[in-house]
């Protein structure tokens, strides 16, 4: 199990290689409290580069490099954090990675390899070349350094919103609600949010073990894994308090209200916890106060914006 001495050395092992990333709040749904956690202003745009940086300063690294398998944001984060050290990295993805998450990768003069329809084909050609190569591979959420990296989200948003009844925690392989649980153990409610087209923990605790899903949808490409991760999957059956599923069209509707409202770009999954409060699939109590973790930036500007468009349009249309 990751404990909170863990994820505290972690994030004293990699705090001059982060940014702290600043927390806002907002009032949603008849005034609902809601602290947002901006990691979408993390190097990279998203909160991965945590887990990179403990992997990479954790280890003694190879002549050869590193290598991860990634759906575009961990890529990017281990791309960034090699180029930050001096170290080569091979990065796999799936051959339907979004344009806009090959060319931040390949900003960080990482090498490609594009092929596999999804993340876990990516990752058995990211493992076979780690094994013949030498390289060290850099888990996107199975590890307990990725874990424990990701969880300084949490130790960072206990000092800004030490008040905090409840966190939202989007999932795909778990590494995040693995460090967020780990930090926080029993000592708040911790909620996890999946598309209802990727929920990898909601069918793996309704299991009591991981499962296989066929992950899908507008946010597959970060929230896309096959299945939960086994460390994962450990630190959430304890400690997370119960799973929400949302739609599509709550995660557009809730990437229409961050930049409506406050004039924020996040990914779709980066929206996917905050769909669950913007949408009131999640129900809060009187005067609960709700963290709630926005993860993710790395979204092609025209899709968005035209996606946005869309989520305008259909309330021009209800209004009419």
């Amino acid at each position: 199990m990751i404990t909170r001495r863990q994820i505290s050395a972690a994030h004293s092992l990699i705090a001059a290689r982060l940014r702290r990333t600043p927390t806002f709040d907002v009032a949603v749904r008849e005034a609902t409290p809601v602290t947002l956690k901006l990691e979408q202003l993390q190097h990279t745009g998203s909160f991965k580069p945590r887990g990179a940086f403990v992997n990479l300063l954790g280890n003694d690294i190879p002549a050869v490099g590193v290598a991860a398998a990634s759906g575009g944001n961990h890529g990017a984060a281990v791309a960034y954090a090699a180029a930050e050290l001096g170290i080569a990295a091979r990065i796999f993805v799936p051959a339907k990675t979004p344009p806009a998450k090959l060319a931040l990768i390949r900003s960080y003069g990482a090498e490609i390899v594009q092929e596999g329809e999804r993340y876990a084909a990516a990752f058995e050609l990211c493992r076979a070349y780690a094994e013949s190569s030498g390289a060290l591979l850099i888990h996107a959420y199975d590890s307990p350094q990725t874990i424990a990296g990701q969880g300084t989200v949490a130790l960072e948003l206990e000092e800004q919103a030490p008040d905090l009844d409840t966190v939202l925690v989007a999932v795909g392989g778990g590494g995040l609600i693995a460090g967020v649980a780990a930090w926080y153990s029993s000592g708040l409610r911790i909620v996890s949010v999946e598309p209802e087209t990727c929920p990898t923990l909601e069918r793996a605790l309704a299991a009591g073990c991981p499962v296989d899903v066929a992950p899908s949808g507008i946010a597959a490409d970060s929230l896309g894994a096959s299945r939960i991760g086994v460390l994962p999957f450990s630190l959430a059956q304890p400690y997370v308090d119960h799973c929400v599923l949302v739609t599509e069209h709550a995660i557009a509707d809730a990437q229409a209200w961050l930049w409506n409202n406050l004039r924020i770009v996040v990914e779709p999954g980066g929206a996917t916890a905050f769909a669950a409060i913007a949408s009131g699939v999640y129900q809060a109590s009187p005067r609960e106060r709700i963290g709630v973790v926005i993860c993710g930036a790395n979204t092609d500007l025209a899709t968005f914006s035209g996606r946005i468009g869309k989520q305008s349009s259909a309330r021009q249309e209800a209004v009419e």
